[in-house]
This record gives structure tokens, C-alpha cells and sequence, in this order.
């Protein structure tokens, strides 16, 4: 059993090679979670005969910097699992830098997705993050965060964690247009919560308030949103917020689907990720024809795809020694 890990700053992912096996954990790196408690507990009920990992939790704020972050993950890994460990960095699992770690896990769902699927507008849309990855002859994205998010290539906003304040300066709201308070009083899973995206068990992150994760929870922090209590606004003007919020999101994605499709003479987007619904309806849009990879490897797979990339990986890596 090849075993893949994609170690973020909010969730830790994992995925079997086979795909019989996967799990994602909300674990906040940023706020001290026990990282190796849980890959003790993974390699125990696994038991692995080797162990691929992808990282992008060296970004959380906890450490003075990514390289602190990703000896923290690579050693927490290694303590953890007594079977070889192989990490896939942007340049494979040959790297030589320990920076090539840093925020690589795209790197590994793109390598094999170039395989299996070919050329394509590989994007995946987490609780936090879409990777937008052109793939023409292999993967063609930038090699870093920065650079990535400066050619939109990465865009800062997830299915479920996104401030709805970083995402819309206003809303309009029984005719007035009101800019949202600048607090994290309501996140993306509100919205989709609220609109039926989501059920409440698929709101798997913290909420704001510390609150429940139900509609009625949901709807009092979008309404905090433009300070207001649900009875000021009534249930039209909570639901309007989250629509709002919604459809910004669906903009950003066409947005970058389009200008990359377009950069890149690609008319075909694979889809993944919790997001991959929102990806499709983006796309389709667009006239782009979408392989959605639940599909392919079913939700759970597409839900973990780094971790099952990178498991897959290393299996042929294996295989050819």
C-alpha cells in the first residue's frame, strides 16, 4: 500500500494509490495543531509500505518563514512513519533545494493529470485555494506562490474558508448598495451553506463566531456582514448577500479559466476538488468542454487529488527500480 500525504495549512489530506483509502483533516497548522499525532494515527491503521508527500502548510503565519514551516513537516513526517518517505517537490521527487517543497502539491496533481488526461486547464478548488495549472505538452505553470498568483495561475479563494469581506467590497441589499464591514464575520461555507451548495456536514472548517453550522448560524453571520441581525434584513437580504458572494466567486473562476484557456489554446478544463461543481458551471460557461475527475476517481479521490497524485506517483517510481 502506497500511501500519498498533502500536508496544508488548514487540512491534512491523505489517499491510497488504489484510491480505497482517503481522509482530510482540519488541522490549523497556524494555531499549534498536532500535526504528528495525527500521521502516527495514519501510519498505524494504514501501515504503509511507502509514503509520498506534497506540503503547502509552510505558508501558514506560525512560522518566521517557509523553510521553518517545511522542516517542520518534513520532520514531523519522518518521525512519524517507519517505512521510506519520498517528498515530490516542483521539480519531482529529485529536487535538490529544499525551497523546491515549498507549495508543490500542484505540482504532483498536474504531473499526473498530464498523463491521464493530457493537455488540459487542470484547476482545483479547495476550502481555501484554486490552482488553475495550463498543461500543453506538461504542466507549464510558475514554479513558486508568488509567481503563480501574479500570472493567475493561483488564485487566494476556496469553496469554504474565504473571508466574504476579501471577497466583495459591496453588496446590494433591498436596493441600497453597502460595503461589506471589514471583519471575519461570515466565510464562503455561509454562503454556500445557506444557498444549498453545501449540507452541514461538508462545512468542515471552524465557523467565524465560533457558532453552529447551521442555516440559522449561517444566516446571522451574513447578515453581520453589513451589521445588521436577520430581522433587519429579512431573509431576502440574507439570501442576497449570499448569492452575491457566489457569484463573485464564479466570476473570479471564469475570469482566470478564460484568460489562461485562452493564453494557452486550451479548450478543455479537468476539474477537482470540493470546488469542482462551481469549476464546471465556470467553465461550461465559457464553451469549454470539462472532465470533472470525480468522474474519473470518484468524489473522494478528486476531494484529496494531491495526495492521490502523489501516491501515484510514487508507485511508478517505485515500479521502475
Amino acid at each position: 500500500m502506497i500511501l500519498g500525504l498533502d500536508v496544508g495549512g488548514a487540512n491534512t489530506k491523505a489517499a491510497s494509490s488504489d484510491g480505497s483509502f482517503t481522509i482530510i483533516e482540519y488541522l490549523p497548522l497556524w494555531k499549534g495543531a498536532p500535526l504528528e499525532p495525527l500521521l502516527r494515527r495514519l501510519s498505524a491503521e494504514a501501515r504503509p509500505e511507502a509514503v509520498g508527500v506534497v506540503m503547502t502548510g509552510e505558508l501558514a503565519d506560525s512560522f518566521p518563514e517557509k523553510r521553518s514551516g517545511i522542516l517542520f513537516i518534513k520532520g514531523a513526517v519522518e518521525r512519524s512513519f517507519s517505512c521510506p518517505v519520498r517528498f515530490w517537490g516542483v521539480s519531482g521527487f529529485n529536487w535538490r533545494d529544499l525551497a523546491d517543497l515549498a507549495a508543490a502539491n500542484w505540482s504532483a496533481s498536474a504531473a499526473l493529470v498530464a498523463e491521464e488526461v493530457g493537455d488540459c486547464l487542470f484547476v482545483d478548488m479547495g476550502s481555501t485555494t484554486t490552482d488553475l495549472i495550463p498543461i500543453k505538452g506538461g504542466p507549464r505553470a510558475a514554479k513558486t506562490d508568488f509567481l503563480r498568483l501574479a500570472r493567475g495561475e493561483l488564485i487566494y479563494m476556496g469553496l469554504l474558508r474565504t473571508n466574504l469581506a476579501a471577497l466583495l467590497g459591496a453588496v446590494e441589499v433591498d436596493g441600497e448598495r453597502v460595503p461589506l464591514s471589514a471583519e471575519l464575520f461570515a466565510i464562503a461555507a455561509d454562503a454556500h451553506l445557506l444557498l444549498g451548495d453545501i449540507a452541514e456536514g461538508e462545512y468542515a472548517v471552524e465557523t467565524p463566531d465560533g457558532g453552529g453550522k447551521d442555516r440559522e448560524s449561517a444566516e446571522r453571520r451574513l447578515a453581520r456582514t453589513v451589521c445588521a441581525d436577520p430581522g433587519e434584513i429579512g431573509p431576502e437580504g440574507v439570501e442576497a448577500i449570499a448569492r452575491q458572494a457566489r457569484a463573485r466567486q464564479l466570476e473570479l473562476l471564469k475570469g482566470g479559466i478564460r484568460r489562461l484557456a485562452e493564453e494557452h489554446s486550451l479548450n478543455l478544463v479537468a476539474a477537482a476538488g470540493i470546488g469542482e461543481g462551481l469549476i464546471r458551471e465556470a467553465a461550461r460557461s465559457l464553451g469549454l468542454e470539462v472532465i470533472r475527475l470525480s468522474e474519473r476517481y470518484g468524489s473522494a479521490v478528486s476531494e484529496v487529488f494531491p495526495a492521490y497524485a502523489v501516491a501515484r506517483l510514487l508507485e511508478v517510481e517505485l515500479g521502475g527500480r
